[in-house]
């Protein structure tokens, strides 16, 4: 019995109707429990009620009775209690046991009880993954069937039992029942029935968990339950429904009959599940194949008892996914908008802006769910960035458009593309893409937008430019492999169990042997349970040495608490031995580091709800207030937005003063909301521009209308019968200037716009508006030149921000400081005008466009690493992944960020490998990315899954450099001097080294060699770890405190190309002459050189400036040795370069800049 189970009311729940003596012999029937203790945590039980005679014959009054007429029967109860709800292999077990019980005489009953229990308990429970254990029962083959992951309990019940009770409609009716926390109370004739529904409803509405009472059977005498004043869900037989329906507020469900109302006289009030997502599961659920028999009717009978079992349990199997993916959608698609609401930082969900976001008609849901506490747990785990089944779900059905448009942090606005789905719903315009290699990138953004890749998995109906409303959700079911566990030993004495658990041991032996290590995670799950069969059997360094081989194959299911367990209960003489295997040494030394870790650094797990301001802010508490309130996050801004608030005044911001700022800023969005443009306007607008600002109407010199704002164009909306008049796009603005217009006796201000495509100026009659437009269009105008200057979208998208809270400024202050006060947001009409940042022209030739990995980040994060993988052309869809390039980034603190790079849409921003500075990444073998981080771990990430769960952890010092030898082999070093030889298939060392240097920093494979880059020295070593040469520091630089920081091999020239931290210089070496450099190459303005990468024939450099500190690619012509190019993109120094086909180069800037440059090779 699971500890702390109270078991006083156990005989009323197995017997939930009553003890009954029956006259006649009676079927066997089995119902199923569910026990919460105080803590939330569930144990489950299932109950058959078997009945044998109490009177076979007998004496009354001197008479012999007959034995036949007079016989009566009674129910026994047996109740399997376990913490793990396998219903349905517990129902066989216990049919197992009715088998031997019923011949037996009642003086063996409690024998044969017991021996059942104890060959239960022998049975090891798989682990998450793919493997399932089958163990043998007479007459029955039982099986277990395994966790998904983690995060899910086993499925052991048939899951579409609630499509064959209700109709969807009605199933969508209890969701909303359980998501808005109502008292729902279920009805049925079928005590069995009760359990196995709710349960299956608690596997509908994951990943939220109901948190409230969950009774799915109550006895006659608990009915009294259903008086609690707290949301809960509970189960009674159908008799009692007319005693609960005087009770108010009762959501009544019957099982029976399929029908759901409600106790109160008014009738079922529900609000409806939001109507996107209400039409999809319809639609799903419409879709369902549930009848075996017509599945199987192609099928000759089977001979066997257990292969027929097997066969339908496959088949429920894959009913089961179908169903459990169907529901995830439903949830997904209701809450798949929450994220844009959450601040990750000061942990706050703004709810007030979501639920204004909602569609009208899907409000009284999110009225109802949003204050519930499975909701407030469901943001909880989103705001700690859980990587669950709705996060992978979330992420692999948003759409390219959606993804191209979270590109840039600018604030919500219906595009033009939604606008007109709203207004004419045109059909989904989705297009496909050819190819899957880089694109040829044009100049404008809109070039970068490649076209659409359809998975072939997917039947995309519904295209809402934020998700794929409808996708087929066949995904390819892992295949199940099943362990059978040996035969149970006959006495259960001590030395037989200990017999069995070896023998089980020898069997995970064999099996371990046969699976190839491709299959991962299969391996992993045998070493899982062999590690916790040799825990239960005493072998507890055998145990250990199996968890800490799941580092290399899975570590999503390595068991922390029970490792920690296990290295606690070691005795003394188990501690030396394993502080004399290393293996294990490490193994102890990381689980007792992560635990200390976990009992010291608790998240702050409160999640907060935005709320205005109540206290005057001074600059720290306005930052917070405004990056909660999701107006902006970037911390530059909002210090310009706090000087712009506090002008002339003491610095610190009123509270009423927020308040009105705010308002003004939600009015502003709800209006443009509202704007409603004619299709003829429509048409002259690209498809994601968006309305931002809208003036009065007004008089122009092309007619009287309003001028609209888009974040590219200015254009004049025509009154009367509603037209489209072009002003000018931003980046064909010539001057802008204010100017008065004369009206009868008085001058009006004017505003004057001139564009180099018209000679006419255009002038409008702006009135009190005019300073305010003034201050806006200059804005928009800069950032478009800075934007096209520097080909980086976001300067735009920035000075768009920019004049939408000098509009709000203007808005909220109304006085005559307001216009002075929006000028402290004109940052780039400022920078223009103080320090024209003009791009040479080489560079602006060279350059191609800008994409900013820290975008969902409060400042700019230093791109350490860059890496390219190359797409994989005709890759099987039946695999994850969708066989793009890919560029991956790597951020501080072990973020790395995934770029599609046939887009450079950002495909995946929540990547955690480890918490330290990442140092090195290498792509293997097209299906691995390796990454060697500053806390001693090479951490490898699935290029499918794009997931990270496998660690080899060998190395004592941070990992420095990774290199690829031939596609077997991987070679990595650490800065304290080791390098090892990897098998890139098992991951085990097959050989390490150590070398004699100051911080040995990167590796490479040349000619059979491996040449070592340290701080002082530079290294050809055999690969057993032969010394063969040395290069030491260039003459003229010993005794200086440089270093050097990178080197080149260039194999078919024989040279060797190096660089130091702080020489702005190039040193080229003959590799048959190595005593001295042959050639230095001087690089202008250079203060020191960081990494160099080899293109075509070139050398790429990449350093900073020797003036501030800005960053610079030298390009470098390896036959006249001479600098051909010096390009300047980054406002810090540039820190990483990669290669993406010799056809372009990407660079990546240390935090000042943050960004990625990407260059076109000549």
């Amino acid at each position: 019995v699971p500890k702390d189970l109270d078991l006083i009311a156990l005989p009323q729940l197995c017997f939930p109707g009553g003890l009954q003596i029956a006259s006649e012999q009676r079927e066997d029937s089995y119902h199923y429990l569910v026990f919460t203790d105080v803590f939330g945590n569930r144990t489950h039980a299932v109950v058959v009620q078997y009945y044998r005679p109490i009177q076979d014959g007998g004496h009354q009054n001197g008479y012999r009775l007959s034995s036949k007429s007079s016989r009566l029967y009674t129910a026994y109860g047996i109740c399997v209690i376990s913490k793990y709800p396998y219903y349905n292999a517990l129902r066989d077990c216990l049919s197992c046991l009715l088998s031997q019980l019923k011949p037996s005489w009642m003086g063996d009953f409690e024998e044969r009880v017991k021996e059942f229990s104890a060959k239960l308990a022998l049975v090891p429970i798989p682990p998450p993954g793919q493997l399932h254990v089958v163990f043998s029962l007479r007459p029955l083959q039982i099986g277990l069937p395994s966790r998904e992951d983690k995060d899910r309990p086993a499925v052991d019940l048939d899951l579409h039992l609630p499509f064959l009770c209700f109709r969807p409609r009605q199933l969508l009716q209890i969701i909303t029942s359980l998501l808005t926390e109502q008292r729902v109370v279920m009805f049925s004739c079928d005590w069995a029935r009760l359990t196995l529904l709710a349960e299956s409803l608690m596997f509908f509405i994951h990943p939220l968990v109901w948190q409230h009472p969950f009774v799915p059977v109550l006895s006659s005498q608990m009915l009294d339950f259903l008086m609690a004043p707290t949301a809960y869900l509970m189960g009674c037989h159908l008799v009692f429904s007319n005693r609960v329906c005087f009770t108010d507020d009762l959501i009544l469900v019957n099982i029976d009959d399929g029908i759901v109302s409600s106790s109160s006289s008014d009738g079922v009030d529900l609000p409806d599940v939001p109507l996107a997502a209400r039409e999809c599961f319809l639609t799903r659920a419409e879709g369902l194949q549930m009848h075996y028999d017509l599945d199987v009717c192609h099928l000759g009978s089977s001979t066997d008892v257990n292969d027929q079992r097997a066969q339908r349990r496959q088949w429920q199997r894959k009913l089961n996914t179908h169903i459990q993916n169907i529901t995830l959608e439903l949830i997904v698609n209701i809450f798949r908008e929450v994220h844009h609401h959450l601040n990750y930082e000061h942990r706050v969900f703004n709810s007030e802006e979501f639920f204004r976001s909602r569609e009208p008609a899907d409000q009284p849901f999110f009225k109802k769910v949003l204050d519930t506490h499975i909701f407030h747990s469901f943001l909880r785990d989103r705001l700690n960035r859980k990587m669950d089944a709705f996060t992978r779900m979330e992420l692999s059905t948003r759409t390219e458009t959606y993804r191209l448009k979270s590109m840039t942090e600018s604030p919500r606005r219906p595009t033009m593309q939604e606008m007109a789905r709203k207004y004419t719903s045109p059909e989904s315009r989705l297009s496909k893409r050819l190819g899957a290699s880089l694109p040829n990138l044009g100049d404008g953004v809109g070039a970068l937008v490649g076209p659409l890749m359809q998975n072939s998995l997917k039947k995309i109906q519904v295209d809402s430019g934020r998700w794929t409303a409808v996708v087929c959700l066949k995904s390819p079911q892992k295949p199940v492999r099943c362990f059978k566990l040996p035969e149970f030993p006959p006495p259960l004495a001590y030395h037989y169990v200990q017999n069995y658990y070896q023998e089980m041991i020898t069997l995970l032996d064999k099996a371990i042997s046969g699976v190839a290590f491709e299959d991962s995670s299969l391996l992993a799950c045998y070493h899982y349970l062999r590690g916790f069969v040799n825990t239960v059997a005493g072998k507890r360094l055998d145990a250990l040495e199996d968890f800490q081989n799941l580092y290399k194959t899975d570590t999503d299911i390595f068991p922390g608490e029970l490792v920690n367990a296990l290295v606690d209960s070691l005795q003394d003489g188990e501690r030396a031995q394993a502080n004399r295997r290393t293996e294990i040494k490490r193994l102890i030394s990381r689980v007792k580091k992560d635990h200390e870790r976990e009992r010291t650094c608790h998240d702050d797990e409160a999640v907060k709800r935005f709320q205005l301001p109540k206290k005057h802010m001074q600059l720290e508490d306005f930052v917070r207030h405004v990056q909660e309130s999701g107006i902006v996050k970037d911390q530059g801004t909002i210090h310009r937005l706090f000087e712009a608030l506090t002008v002339g005044q003491q610095k610190q911001v009123d509270p009423d003063l927020f308040r009105v700022f705010y308002t003004f800023w939600k009015e502003t969005e709800a209006e443009a909301q509202e704007v409603a443009l004619p299709a003829s306007v429509l048409e002259h607008l690209e498809a994601n521009e968006c309305v931002f600002k809208l003036s009065s109407s007004v008089k122009t010199s092309h007619g009287v209308g309003k001028i609209a704002m888009t974040q590219r164009r200015l254009f004049l909306l025509t009154v009367g019968r509603p037209g489209y008049v072009e002003i000018t796009k931003f980046r064909d603005i010539e001057e802008v200037k204010i100017s008065s217009a004369p009206f009868l006796l008085l001058r009006i201000p004017s505003l004057k716009i001139k564009t180099t495509l018209r000679k006419e100026t255009f002038e409008v009659n702006l009135k009190s508006e005019v300073d305010l437009w003034h201050l806006m269009v200059k804005e928009m105008w800069a950032g478009r030149k800075m934007a096209d200057d520097h080909k980086d979208p976001q300067y735009m998208q920035q000075a768009l921000t920019n004049a939408l809270l000098m509009d709000a400024v203007v808005g909220c202050l109304q006085s005559q400081k307001a216009i002075f006060a929006a000028t402290k947001l004109a940052h780039f009409d400022r920078m223009k005008l103080e320090v024209p940042m003009m791009v040479p022209k080489t560079t602006s030739e060279t350059l191609k466009h800008k994409i900013n990995p820290s975008l969902d980040r409060t400042s700019p994060q230093a791109v350490d690493v860059l890496l390219y993988t190359p797409g994989q052309l005709g890759v099987s869809f039946d695999t994850e992944g969708d066989g793009n390039p890919k560029l991956w980034c790597a951020l501080s603190d072990g973020k790395v960020v995934v770029f599609d790079a046939a887009s450079w849409s950002m495909q995946q921003s929540q990547l955690q490998v480890g918490s330290s500075r990442v140092n090195c990444m290498l792509g293997v073998d097209r299906q691995q990315v390796w990454i060697g981080s500053q806390d001693s771990v090479i951490y490898i990430i699935s290029t499918r899954s794009m997931s990270c769960n496998k660690q080899l952890t060998d190395h004592r010092s941070e990992v420095t450099g990774l290199a690829l030898g031939d596609p077997k082999v991987a070679y990595s070093c650490s800065a304290e001097g080791t390098v090892m030889t990897w098998d890139v298939s098992t991951l085990q060392v097959r050989k390490q080294f150590r070398l004699s240097c100051d911080r040995l920093q990167s590796v490479q494979l040349c000619s059979g060699t491996l040449w070592c880059c340290a701080r002082d020295c530079i290294m050809e070593v055999w690969k057993n770890g032969t010394l063969t040469r040395k290069i030491s520091l260039p003459e003229q630089l010993r005794g200086s405190p440089t270093a050097f920081s990178s080197f080149l091999l260039y194999q078919e020239k024989e040279q060797l190309w190096t660089a130091c931290i702080d020489v702005g210089e190039l040193c080229v070496w003959h590799l048959a002459e190595l005593t001295k450099p042959f050639q230095r190459i001087q690089l202008p303005d250079c203060a020191g050189v960081t990494c160099l990468i080899k293109v075509k024939n070139q050398i790429w450099v990449g350093g900073r400036s020797s003036g501030k500190s800005r960053g610079k690619i030298y390009v470098v012509d390896t036959q006249r040795h001479t600098v051909e190019k010096e390009l300047v993109a980054h406002t810090d120094c540039v820190q990483a370069l990669c290669s993406a086909e010799d056809r372009y180069v990407l660079s990546g800037a240390a935090r000042e800049d943050g960004k990625i440059a990407i260059w076109k090779v000549e």
